[in-house]
């Protein structure tokens, strides 16, 4: 299988217009429209597609992250932290228009629904806003990036899609990526991948 989008290039920085956070947006916040995303060379006995969208590059001691008087170190150790999760999408879809999945920012996330015609799951905005009085709920599909202003290193955002030998994947209405890896597991016939990167540090 192949990927690409036609929103930024393999491995180059991602526009302000697809990131929920951004230096010279309306109070810090960006465009956080999804990016266009296409993929082809799809194997023999597909029967439906998963998306995930993962920094590999967050933060993984809170205090850092709340204390902006400091950089976060280039060389601190990092986790992931899931920026979207879609199930079931059709073999008839081959492409996700940019912005036809999120368009700004929507306060306590977006409810569950359709992405590319497949389900939506929960990203991690959900646990990152719990108990923001202003932000706090369940963030489901796409919110953008959003890395912490004062972290050195440069994020990567991989969107990854797997090409499965089942239609529907058995998921609650409130899954995660975990629950995704958990259960196409034995299900994978081939997986595409491609990056951009993001960073709000001046």
């Amino acid at each position: 299988m192949k990927i690409h989008s036609d929103s930024f290039e393999h491995g180059q920085p991602i526009p302000p217009e697809f990131a929920m956070g951004a230096r010279d947006g309306d109070n810090g916040f960006g465009g956080n429209r999804n990016p266009h995303l296409a993929w082809s060379e799809v194997p023999e006995g597909t029967r439906s597609f998963a998306l995930l969208c993962i920094d590999t590059d967050a933060p993984t001691d809170g205090a850092l992250v709340a204390d902006a008087s400091i950089d976060i170190p280039v060389a601190h150790p990092r986790g992931d932290f899931v920026h979207w999760a879609v199930v079931d999408i059709p073999t008839d879809i081959d492409a996700i228009a940019a912005g036809s999945c999120s368009e700004g920012i929507t306060s306590r996330g977006k409810p569950a629904g359709s992405d590319a015609g497949g389900r939506s799951g929960l990203n991690d905005y959900t646990g990152w806003f719990a108990g923001d009085a202003a932000m706090g709920g369940d963030y489901f599909g796409y919110d953008g990036p959003y890395p912490p202003p004062h972290d050195a290193r440069v994020h990567r955002y991989f969107f990854r899609v797997f090409a499965l030998d089942v239609a529907t994947l058995d998921l609650p209405t409130a899954f995660t990526a975990g629950d995704v890896f958990r259960a196409m597991r034995g299900h994978v016939l081939a997986e595409a991948s491609t990056y951009g990167t993001y960073s709000l540090h001046p």
